[in-house]
């Protein structure tokens, strides 16, 4: 009798170490209205890293450190990204990211998914929508989002990681105005 006791309080206790967990990031990310970040991204390989601003819903705005004036622009509708040399346009409804910069989205699926704890570090919450899978990944101490692993619409593996992230400053909302084609 004991031992099922025991067991009960164990499945009890983990439960709520995880509704907790979930508890948190939703109240972190409900209190977000922009962050920005430095970021690396691996993209099959190779790695590429710059600053960003991310405003919900759905706005970002990144400057690629010494890559050919890279920067990639969503307004919310389309996705740039741009470089010296070439210019993609995207809808963006059609982009991972779209999902990624939706934080209403986020907080939804995460009310619905298990979370798994990765080396006692990371909640990791994995939703498949649309042929996308994407991971997301939050920081067990501070909750929050701090990257992601998804298929880039080009079937390219592609993992973001954020860091010096900081949250709600007055940001220029001309930023997330789509750059020029030239």
């Amino acid at each position: 009798m004991v031992r099922y006791i025991f067991i009960f309080f164990f499945l009890f206790f983990i439960s709520n170490v995880n509704a907790d967990n979930k508890e948190k990031i939703i109240s972190n990310l409900s209190n977000i209205n922009n962050f920005d970040f430095k970021f690396e991204q691996n993209i099959n390989g190779k790695i590429e890293n710059g600053n960003c601003t991310i405003q919900y819903p759905k706005k970002i705005f990144c400057e690629y450190a010494k890559s050919n004036n890279k920067i990639m622009v969503s307004n919310g509708k389309s996705l740039v990204i741009k470089t010296r040399v070439s210019y993609y346009r995207y809808p963006l409804d059609k982009t991972p990211l779209n999902f990624i910069l939706d934080k209403k989205f986020l907080i939804n699926e995460i009310l619905k998914l298990e979370e798994r704890i990765i080396d006692n570090k990371l909640i990791n919450y994995n939703f498949l929508i649309n042929d996308n899978e994407i991971n997301i990944f939050f920081d067990n101490q501070t909750f929050d989002l701090i990257g992601w692993q998804n298929t880039d619409i080009y079937q390219n593996f592609n993992i973001t990681y954020l860091s010096s992230i900081r949250k709600n400053r007055v940001i220029s909302k001309n930023i997330f105005s789509l750059p020029s084609q030239n």
